[in-house]
């Protein structure tokens, strides 16, 4: 009876080290470009977060994840609200890292081709 107490405690033990570290994990930007292309974010905010008619510009410097999680469950927009069940924390901070990898655009002067537009350039 001993032993089996042991292993109980010993497993739920385990189980509790195992679920506190995913919980810590760092949020994954692969994951989240997955998820931003796949539930709709795409359709409305473009490939790079770049926004359009259709959806506000995310990319770059996002909101932070709980930001982010907050307007993406309660919006009074015509955007359609995603509540835990179907995005849960994990995801939206793993949207909000992918959206942070998305590099600030290139300014005219930086693209031969519009520099080149410009009169005396």
């Amino acid at each position: 009876m001993q032993r089996t107490n042991f292993r109980v405690i010993y497993g739920l033990a385990v189980a509790t080290f195992i679920i506190s570290d995913l919980a810590a994990a760092e949020p994954s930007a692969k994951r989240g470009r997955e998820l931003y292309m796949t539930i709709g974010c795409v359709h409305c905010h473009g490939t790079m977060g770049q926004g359009s008619n259709a959806g506000l510009k995310l990319a770059p410097e996002p909101l932070p994840a709980e930001a982010i999680a907050q307007f993406i469950r309660a919006t009074n927009t015509t955007m359609p609200a995603y509540s835990e069940h179907v995005l849960n924390d994990v995801d939206v901070a793993d949207i909000a890292a992918f959206l942070a990898t998305i590099p600030a655009s290139k300014s005219a002067d930086e693209i031969p081709a519009l520099k080149n537009l410009k009169p005396g350039g």
